[in-house]
């Protein structure tokens, strides 16, 4: 796989779009939080998800998630209903205007501009004890740390 992709500001600037389940029933959800690296000798997408997250029962039960990022001008539209609204509640695919494109390797979407296509090789959920109680203080007043989800790159597609 040869591509170019700046992992330092590729989520927390431009925001991707996880997806996980199966045709029939799938969820996604914005997220910000993530990084491109290599574990094990392989090319990996590293997300991290709170588990009261609607989309974290989907990415628990099917071994595959993809990460779409969008291009500037659909960005807003996309996000403020992928972030700022449960699947539980709301056709979030629908409300955004996106389209869903199924693939043997997972879900994306025709409006995106970049999708990560990744097979679920590890995940755990952050350590209360090893978390700085000052971040816990911020980010976890719940108690409710992220899982840390890690998938090796199965295809990297761009338009």
């Amino acid at each position: 796989m040869d591509y170019q992709v700046n992992p330092f500001t590729r989520f927390d600037q431009d925001w991707g779009l996880v997806t996980a389940g199966t045709k029939e029933k799938f969820n996604s959800m914005t997220i910000s939080w993530g990084g491109m690296g290599t574990l094990w000798g392989k090319p990996v997408i590293t997300i991290y998800i709170k588990p009261s997250r609607y989309t974290m029962k989907f990415l628990t039960k099917e071994n595959r998630f993809t990460v779409s990022f969008f291009p500037k001008e659909l960005k807003r539209k996309i996000h403020s209903v992928m972030g700022g609204q449960s699947g539980r509640d709301l056709d979030k695919v629908k409300a955004s205007g996106i389209t869903p494109r199924f693939t043997p390797e997972g879900i994306t979407f025709e409006e995106a501009e970049e999708t990560f296509y990744c097979q679920k090789i590890y995940v755990q959920k952050l350590d209360e004890k090893a978390i700085p109680e000052e971040v816990m203080k911020r980010f976890y007043p719940d108690k409710d740390p992220h899982y840390l989800f890690i998938g090796e790159l199965l295809k990297h597609e761009t338009k």
